[in-house]
C-alpha cells in the first residue's frame, strides 16, 4: 500500500472493494462512508476495546482512525504484493491504539480499574496485537456472511444453530424451543456452520486475491 495517487486496483470483496474505496474519496459521499464505517468501524472499535480501551475512548478512536482514512485516502495505491487494504488500516489502528495507551501512561488516570491499569502499564506482545485485530476482523466476516446466508435457512432451523452455536444453549434446551428433536437441532447446527464456513472462505478468497 503507498501513497502516489495512482488509480486503486483492487476486486471487488465483501470488506474491501474498489468501488467502495474509490467513493469515499468523495468526502461528501455520505452513503459511502455509512456503509465502509459499517464495514470497517466494528473491527476497529472492537479491536480498541480488547486493548483495554474503554468504550467512549475507544469510539473517539474509531472515529479518529476514520479521519486518517479521509485524509489519506485520495493519495492511496493499493498493491496487493504489499500487504492488504485491511493491513493498512489495522497498522493505523494500532498506531494510535499505541499513542493512546501511551498518553495515558504519561498521564495516568484515576480510573481505579485493575485491569485498565495493567492493560495500560503492560508492554503488548506484537503477535498479541496482530492476532486481536484478526479476530475481530474474522467476527466482522462471520457477522456479515451470516447476514448473507440467513434467508437460506428456515427460522427453525437457523434459530436451533443460533442458540446452540452463538448463545451457548444446549440442544436439548433449543430443541424444545425450536420444536425440533434434539438430533435435528444438531444437524440444523452442523448445515449452518458448514454453509458459513464456505461464505467466510469465499469472502476471504476475494479479500486475498
Amino acid at each position: 500500500m503507498v501513497c502516489s495517487g495512482a488509480i486503486l486496483a483492487v476486486n471487488d470483496s465483501p470488506l474491501t472493494r474498489a468501488s467502495l474505496l474509490l467513493q469515499i474519496r468523495d468526502g461528501s459521499n455520505h452513503a459511502a462512508w455509512n456503509e465502509f464505517m459499517n464495514l470497517y468501524g466494528p473491527v476497529v472499535y472492537g479491536f480498541a476495546r480488547k486493548r483495554g480501551l474503554q468504550d467512549a475512548d475507544a469510539a473517539d478512536l474509531m472515529q479518529d482512525v476514520m479521519r486518517s482514512v479521509a485524509t489519506a485516502i485520495g493519495q492511496l495505491e493499493y498493491d496487493r504484493k504489499r500487504g492488504s487494504f485491511a493491513g493498512w488500516l489495522f497498522t493505523i489502528t494500532r498506531n494510535k491504539v499505541f499513542n493512546f495507551l501511551s498518553s495515558r501512561r504519561i498521564r495516568p488516570q484515576a480510573t481505579g480499574d485493575t485491569a485498565t491499569n495493567q492493560m495500560l502499564n503492560s508492554h503488548p506482545d506484537e503477535t498479541e496485537t496482530t492476532e486481536t485485530w484478526e479476530l475481530e476482523y474474522q467476527r466482522r466476516l462471520a457477522s456479515l456472511a451470516m447476514d448473507k446466508i440467513k434467508n437460506e435457512f428456515q427460522d427453525n432451523t437457523w434459530r436451533a444453530f443460533w442458540l446452540t452455536a452463538v448463545e451457548g444453549v444446549s440442544a436439548s434446551e433449543a430443541a424444545s424451543q425450536v420444536g425440533l428433536s434434539t438430533g435435528a437441532v444438531y444437524v440444523a447446527k452442523s448445515r449452518v456452520l458448514a454453509r458459513l464456513k464456505d461464505e467466510v472462505d469465499s469472502m476471504r478468497r476475494q479479500e486475498e486475491n
